[in-house]
């Protein structure tokens, strides 16, 4: 089974925000420091399904930012 490359992204996301939310809330060291590393294997695991994905697209630069079009004209 693939996993789409936004789900890492999503849950290693959630991962380091509860690693933040547990740290402020005064968790043993212990927690945070075996999720501290596991937040960062995923980061890791993360990149690297990012650039591996097969991802085609017919944008190019010229493009730019869909949401904010820029056109000479005006």
């Amino acid at each position: 089974m693939k996993i789409p490359v936004m789900t890492f992204v999503a849950i290693t996301t959630v991962l380091l925000i509860l690693v933040t939310m547990l740290v402020s809330m005064g968790v043993s060291f212990g927690w945070i420091f075996w999720l501290t590393c596991l937040g960062q294997f995923m980061v890791v695991v993360m990149v690297y399904k990012v650039i591996k994905d097969d991802y085609t697209t017919e944008k190019t630069f010229k493009d730019f930012y869909e949401d904010f079009p820029i056109t000479s004209d005006e």
